[in-house]
């Protein structure tokens, strides 16, 4: 058991607030019910939504702490437009659970998604970019040809596809990745010298302008950010390994139909 005042400063030094307001996301934090004096039990997630409030209900926990922000945008307006958040905030406060959201603070903070990203890929030497810092770049112990490199980061990474441009470097050694939409940075990664950039959600014109640079982009499933989890856990046990830590990996990736 933990003061809930501890925790969340031991927390905000890890992710700072200040890291997210720089990437203009400025709706991280609390984000609904109120703070209990102590904490033993915390629930860890993605996204809060209607299969995460039914999982809360039975555990019962005494925190909920996700990646995305629940409520993204002013509370009022979110609620108006979206009925489902209203009535899942309002049984959370009938229950007397907060929300608490880590987002792009955890993206680019030492030790979060992106370092555990770039962890997961076994790269060596990491660092921030310079010209983007949520992102990180490292080596490849030993390098590989494009083809088996795009394979081995789906299995690293732990997701089932993804769509490669190919139009670079045939050998990869140096590789740069941001886990999310983080897609319109490649040429930051391309200018600092690494061979191939990761991250997801790219749009038909970006991917366009990567073909035309003749560089090499990996588009991943936005799902590789579920590593949230079991990094937010490490922390969370680190700083009281007496926390229950539940954690509920609910959302799928869609179905590949060829």
């Amino acid at each position: 058991m933990i003061s809930s005042r501890s925790l969340l400063i031991k927390l905000g030094k890890r992710f700072p607030r200040h890291l997210a307001l720089k990437n203009r996301d400025p709706y991280v934090g609390h984000q609904v019910g109120q703070m209990p004096l102590t904490i033993s039990k915390i629930l860890l997630c993605l996204d809060f939504d209607l299969t995460v409030l039914e999982e809360v209900k039975i555990h019962r926990p005494d925190l909920v702490i996700t990646h995305h922000p629940f409520i993204y945008g002013l509370k009022a307006k979110v609620f108006a437009n979206d009925p489902v958040k209203a009535l899942i905030a309002q049984q959370m406060e009938e229950m007397g659970i907060p929300v608490y959201s880590y987002h792009t603070n955890f993206d680019e903070a030492a030790g979060g998604m992106n370092d555990a990203l770039a962890l997961a890929l076994g790269l060596e030497n990491i660092t921030p970019l310079a010209s983007a810092p949520m992102a990180r770049g490292g080596e490849l112990p030993t390098p590989l040809p494009i083809d088996k490199f795009a394979k081995f980061a789906l299995r690293a990474l732990n997701v089932d596809y993804g769509l490669l441009i190919d139009e670079g470097s045939e050998v990869i050694r140096k590789v740069a990745i941001i886990g999310g939409g983080g897609s319109r940075s490649w040429y930051i990664a391309k200018d600092e010298g690494y061979d191939i950039y990761l991250s997801g959600d790219v749009p038909h014109h970006v991917r366009r302008d990567i073909v035309e640079s003749r560089y090499n982009y990996l588009d991943l499933p936005h799902e590789v950010e579920r590593i949230f989890m079991p990094t937010m856990k490490k922390i969370l046990l680190e700083i009281d390994e007496d926390l229950e830590i539940v954690i509920v990996n609910h959302e799928q990736l869609p179905k590949v139909i060829r």
